[in-house]
């Protein structure tokens, strides 16, 4: 790649289509402009939604796209899983008006910023207090609607991103109350993967077998306000479910380190940062190493928190630029 690439970056989810326009510099460095937001339910379709931003953005759109979209990517025509669009990708350039994009997986988007940003974009949560290794397999955990699940391999000077669907593994319990969230869960479920209990959704779940456990009534709200009430300390049941799902986090990002033989592990998703003060403060720490015969290795395994406010954005634009100077 020579010279500036100028480019669009979108990050489409179920609820909203995030752009900006972007850059990368000869040197491969990534620059972000300011992100807008809209609302998918707001546009008929991605192309719409592009016409959208660039009324925002008020000037000509770039003839190059970085798309990362939350649904599988592997196919021809991608379709989501929480919105009506469907993206054609054999018709994108047209569609879009751009003679060069890419396309790929939204958590695989956040592997691809993992391996790219720099130091000052992570937080400590636990273990050494080391940079990220530059060799060896790096775990990426994120909760958000769902858990999203990663596996980032460096070395040579390079690296490659592996999207999976580790987040549909089977939800194992550490203790009595977990046995009562599994109980819960198989009930109207059957099988209860990992991400029925670590995802936005799973709070209100927690929350009701604890109720249960202390014989209190379990408040009637939704999910953000749940959210917002346990992670201000407003409500002490529901502060008491942002615990456990911290300790849970913890416990499932450690079994998914073993699985992958990871060497760090990188907490990312759209729950990730708001959790941020909690998770130092928590039992994730705990749970994570808590391995059984591997609890010393588990020690040693550097935890850290994505803090880049936009790393969707950025790691789609970091997949483009892999993509295209490959």
């Amino acid at each position: 790649m020579t010279g500036t690439t100028r480019l669009v970056a979108a990050d489409i989810g179920g609820t909203h289509a995030r752009f900006c326009l972007a850059s990368i510099g000869p040197d491969g460095a990534i620059a972000l402009g300011e992100p807008t937001t809209l609302r998918t339910r707001d546009h008929a379709s991605l192309a719409e939604a592009w016409r959208g931003f660039a009324e925002v953005a008020g000037e000509p759109m770039p003839h190059a796209a970085a798309v990362a979209v939350a649904a599988p990517a592997s196919g021809e025509v991608i379709r989501f899983t929480n919105n009506p669009w469907v993206v054609d990708r054999r018709a994108l350039g047209e569609t879009l008006g751009v003679t060069r994009a890419s396309v790929v997986n939204d958590f695989a988007a956040i592997g691809h910023a993992v391996a790219r940003l720099g130091e000052a974009n992570f937080r400590h949560l636990c273990g050494p207090d080391v940079p990220l290794p530059g060799e060896g397999t790096i775990s990426v955990v994120g909760p958000g609607t769902g858990l999203g699940v990663a596996a980032v391999w460096r070395g040579s000077g390079d690296y490659r991103v592996q999207p999976t669907e580790g987040g549909h593994i089977a939800f194992a319990p550490a203790d009595e109350i977990d046995d009562r969230i599994l109980a819960r869960l198989r009930a109207r479920f059957g099988r209860v993967s990992v991400e029925r209990v670590i995802s936005g959704p799973g709070l209100a779940e927690i929350c009701a077998v604890l109720a249960e456990e202390n014989g209190v009534p379990l408040p009637a709200m939704d999910d953000p306000t749940l959210w917002k009430l346990g992670l201000s300390g407003e409500d002490p049941l529901a502060s008491a479910g942002v615990e456990r799902f911290c300790s849970t986090l913890g416990a499932a990002a450690g079994d998914i380190v073993l699985a992958q033989g990871g060497t760090a592990a990188v907490i990312a998703g759209g729950l990730g940062l708001r959790l941020a003060e909690r998770l130092t403060g928590s039992a994730f720490a705990a749970s994570f190493s808590a391995k059984g015969r591997f609890d010393d290795l588990m020690a040693t395994i550097p935890v850290k928190l994505v803090t880049h406010p936009q790393p969707g954005l950025f790691g789609a634009v970091a997949a483009f630029a892999k993509e295209h100077t490959a």
